[in-house]
């Protein structure tokens, strides 16, 4: 049995976890970090943060997984994307564990690991990817050996949207802003016309969020806040699911994928699953354990790297706050490769 450390640390959360090659998840601890409302989190003080509690994590992790190092195979961290002083904090606790311990180190991609985890968990075979979370919205299927991206934002991400009209409305980020956004907008009973930009298979949000702050001060005269959340999750959430349907129908595909953080909401997971049932699929969703970054997505995708010969020198190892999901390879999606292209296990 093969056994792997991740460590994740790209935007607010720190996390570790510990997996095996079977898809156990032996640990997936980990620690947010929370700022005041109204304010974001800064790269600096998350940093701070993570250097804080990284190595009790660590710590923590072995203790729930009752492993020594000494039987670990490898460990994993995330290479990218993200911001830059979390993500090298928490790489260079990587290096050192992997430096004292003696093995192998594995920079992993953080949207690989987000689709990667979403497979093993739900058992979701080969569908089209939602990928929505703070940094990132991608609409992604596997073809040729990789994660195409057929759509994406072309400005800020949807979980950004969110948080950022909840720092508007001085929500509370604890536990998280879009979670404060998503209980506010059960209560919504009037809905709010907003713009809905969709350029073919693109989608764009700053636009969106620019014209509600302009417009909030008279919208609040007339609607609560619930109704302006309510009016934001419908709007934004409409235009995912068309270009994700369109996604599908491109490819050919029935079924559906919902990870990042984003994809914890409710409505959204109802409102794809509704779409995907109607085109005779399914909606494959998780819940806030998996689909909010975490250590043990970091720790499956670099074991399978490590499975298939993906070992890194230090030297190699560097963050990069702009990783595409498009540029990694995918060897262990074993459909795609023929045996001769197939790499044994070590």
């Amino acid at each position: 049995m093969k056994l792997s450390i991740g460590l994740e640390g790209s935007a607010n959360k720190v996390g570790v976890g510990i997996v095996t090659d079977k898809g156990d998840i032996l640990a997936n601890v980990r620690r947010t970090y929370v700022s005041p409302p109204g304010q974001g989190f800064l790269p600096r003080e998350t940093a701070k943060h993570h250097q804080q509690h990284v190595v009790p994590l660590i710590a923590e992790a072995l203790k729930q997984a009752k492993i020594d190092p000494e039987q670990l195979d490898c460990v994993c961290f995330t290479q990218g994307p993200g911001m830059g002083g979390p993500l090298c904090s928490v790489a260079v606790a990587a290096r050192t564990v992997a430096q004292l311990w003696k093995k192998p180190l594995i920079p992993v991609n953080h949207c690989v690991a987000h689709i990667e985890m979403g497979r093993l968990v739900t058992g979701a075979s080969d569908p089209v990817v939602l990928y929505v979370s703070g940094g990132n919205t991608q609409v992604i299927s596997f073809t040729q050996g990789r994660y195409r991206i057929f759509g994406e934002t072309i400005d800020i991400a949807v979980g950004n949207c969110l948080d950022r009209f909840a720092r508007l409305l001085n929500l509370s980020n604890d536990p998280s802003p879009g979670y404060q956004i998503e209980q506010l907008a059960k209560q919504g009973k009037q809905l709010v016309e907003l713009p809905y930009i969709v350029k073919g298979m693109d989608v764009s949000f700053s636009g969106l969020l620019s014209f509600m702050e302009e417009q909030l001060d008279d919208w609040l005269k007339r609607y609560t806040k619930a109704d302006l959340c309510f009016s934001l999750q419908e709007t934004v959430f409409s235009m995912l699911v068309e270009v994700t349907e369109r996604a599908m129908a491109h490819c050919g595909q029935k079924d559906v994928l919902v990870v990042g953080g984003v994809g914890c909401n409710e409505r959204l997971q109802s409102m794809v699953q509704t779409m995907a049932q109607e085109r005779g699929g399914q909606a494959f969703c998780t819940d806030e354990r998996f689909c909010i970054d975490n250590g043990a997505m970091i720790a499956w995708t670099g074991l399978l790297q490590y499975l298939y010969g993906d070992c890194k020198d230090i030297s190699e190892t560097g963050c990069t706050q702009r990783y595409r999901t498009d540029t990694v390879p995918i060897p262990w999606r074993t459909e795609y490769f023929s045996s001769s292209e197939k790499l044994s296990n070590p």
